[in-house]
């Protein structure tokens, strides 16, 4: 009857512990920001772009950097979250971040995004290429640097967070090896930076008169310095598209239609649809901008479905 009362007494603790666990799991799980996932998808961008996305290893390589790129980016946000924890805490909205909320130990948090950060690289230089984990460890490198103090350096800010999407968009070309264009850096770069600025304006006019509510650095910025960065990075976006689109490289069209001049029109629709949001202050993040506006959405698909052909050349 002893050693019975006894089981029944551990039964509890052993559940406890057990739901513990998967706990600080789905915590550690919580913190790689799996709703940001969506944006690593930027990796077959070039490839895409040379039309060689479709082959058996081209699929192998682009689900292989995926898989690299998001462990990265898990990293960062593990070790930026373990950093914060106590200032978080005294945030409003952050303060219900696992870390932040002690459902996920500090220590856990940098213990699993440091083995992130070592073994992503890693695993790229043997399975991929040396430029590959070469920007892996860039990437890696860049963030950490932005948690620590680049976050709080008016315009370096914007580069990093830009330069982290144009690295998405770089990647894939390395891992096929497959040369990237002037126009496809140019417009890529400047159409993240749109996106990135759009989003930074408009947390400062949705923080008016609430300091303290979101990242300090945005009471460093006016609105007017942002609108105005918004504003010349999706005019040099469209610009370097439209330099794409028209220029046949030598080689005449054998398509049905001029669908690189005509993706130019859907291109620019996008981008002031898009500034619609921005101008407003409801630009936050990107995909969710695309996803909850059907017609950005079905403008998206059009440009997707003329950039395809024009690629192709049908």
């Amino acid at each position: 009857m002893t050693e019975r009362t006894a089981l029944l007494e551990r039964a509890p603790a052993a559940a406890a512990s057990a739901k513990g666990v998967t706990g600080v799991v789905r915590g550690l799980l919580k913190t790689t920001r799996p709703r940001q996932w969506v944006k690593n998808l930027l990796v077959v961008a070039a490839p895409a772009a040379a039309g060689q996305l479709f082959s058996r290893h081209a699929g192998t390589q682009l689900a292989l950097v995926f898989v690299l790129f998001t462990a990265c980016a898990a990293a960062v946000y593990l070790i930026n979250d373990a950093r914060d924890a106590a200032a978080d805490r005294a945030h409003p909205v952050k303060r219900h971040r696992p870390v932040a909320a002690g459902q996920v130990p500090v220590a856990a948090a940098y213990a699993v995004g440091g083995v992130l950060a070592l073994l992503a690289p890693g695993a790229a230089a043997w399975l991929c290429s040396p430029a590959v984990a070469a920007l892996l460890t860039a990437y890696i490198g860049m963030q950490l640097a932005y948690c620590v103090s680049l976050k709080h350096v008016l315009v370096v800010d914007l580069a990093v967070v830009t330069t982290g999407f144009l690295m998405r968009a770089m990647i894939g070309g390395l891992a096929l090896g497959i040369p990237l264009s002037r126009w496809f850096l140019i417009t890529t770069g400047f159409g993240a930076l749109f996106m990135v600025s759009a989003k930074r304006y408009s947390e400062a006019v949705q923080m008016a008169g609430k300091a303290g509510a979101t990242r300090a650095l945005l009471t460093e910025y006016t609105t007017g310095y942002l609108r105005f960065v918004w504003q010349l990075a999706a005019g040099v976006s469209v610009l370097g598209y439209c330099l794409w689109a028209l220029e046949e490289g030598g080689v005449p069209s054998a398509g049905l239609l001029p669908w690189r001049q005509l993706s130019m029109v859907a291109f620019i629709l996008a981008i002031l649809r898009y500034a619609v949001f921005a101008d407003r202050g409801t630009a936050g993040e990107p995909e969710d901008v695309v996803l909850h506006d059907r017609a950005l959405a079905l403008i998206g698909l059009v440009w997707l479905a003329m950039y395809g052909l024009a690629v192709a050349n049908w």
